[in-house]
């Protein structure tokens, strides 16, 4: 009799489970869809539509260097990304808890926009579902258990604007043609292998430091003050991002890995980490 109750008791949790995740998953790509069809409501023409290289005379060598590398004179304006990544991202701001993610993520170049979905196992057959985006000037941190317990949802066009636009500026380097003056970006040299970088949207002004590598290729990217949320607050916090393994892709050179840290006065303390497994551009025509 007792067996039987446990059965009973195991089958009715097993579909009560089965059905908040299957709830929860349908309410989340119903809110991804809704933020996807905003991000493309705020597309703005890219011009000029094709590169010049003529526009690149007169940057820091190394920027020079760089797109001339990475890019192909009389090459089409990328206009959009969609990229599928997988990595481990780490829950803890003290200690080393990893957990493996899988996301995908879309870009508009103009006006700058991304949308990140990302789906976190913290437990076997326990997701946490994550929105990280700038939309239309806004930013978005959504976070929530089985996509229907929020843990985190913050937005707004301040603070957290400018540390989600600060990521599109550092992911550039996954949309090249971004990094042209013409695209709004003002450089200004900081070294033989580094350089300053500047964009202007809306009211919002971030410079972030490039450093390219012996290839000539962006190595990291780094930003004096990112907002880090530490419990009920956010602290502006060193932020920098590196990339590596650079391969070919619709004939630019892009990197296929990275990871993402807050520099503490301890030292780099990594939080995510990943690899591109999909990657599909959209051009300019």
């Amino acid at each position: 009799m007792l067996l039987k109750a446990f059965v009973i008791i195991a089958l009715l949790f097993a579909v009560t489970f089965a059905g908040v995740t299957l709830y929860g998953t349908f309410r989340w790509e119903a809110g991804t869809q809704a933020l996807r069809d905003h991000l493309e409501t705020s597309r703005v023409s890219v011009q000029p539509q094709i590169v010049h290289f003529d526009e690149i005379n007169g940057l820091p060598a190394p920027v020079q260097r760089y797109l001339r590398k990475t890019l192909q004179d009389g090459q089409l304006m990328v206009t959009g990304v969609h990229m599928r990544h997988r990595g481990t991202f780490n829950m803890s701001q003290t200690t080393e808890q990893w957990k493996p993610f899988s996301s995908d993520q879309q870009v508009i170049t103009q006006r700058p926009g991304f949308d990140w979905n990302g789906r976190v196992t913290v437990l076997p057959g326990v997701p946490v579902l994550v929105h990280d985006a700038y939309i239309a000037g806004e930013g978005i941190l959504h976070a929530a258990l089985f996509g229907l317990f929020s843990l985190a949802n913050i937005r707004g066009t301040g603070e957290v604007a400018r540390g989600q636009l600060m990521r599109f500026f550092a992911e550039a380097a996954w949309y090249p043609t971004a990094l042209l003056p013409s695209q709004g970006i003002h450089w200004e040299a900081a070294g033989d292998r580094s350089a300053q970088a500047t964009l202007t949207e809306g009211d919002i002004r971030i410079t972030m430091l490039f450093t390219f590598n012996e290839q000539d290729l962006i190595e990291s990217v780094q930003a004096e003050a990112r907002g880090r949320t530490v419990g009920s607050k956010v602290i502006p916090t060193p932020w920098k991002g590196h990339f590596w393994n650079y391969r070919e892709h619709s004939g630019m050179q892009i990197p296929l890995e990275g990871e993402v840290a807050w520099m503490l006065p301890e030292g780099a303390k990594p939080y995510w980490r990943g690899r591109i497994t999909e990657i599909i551009y959209e051009f300019a025509r």
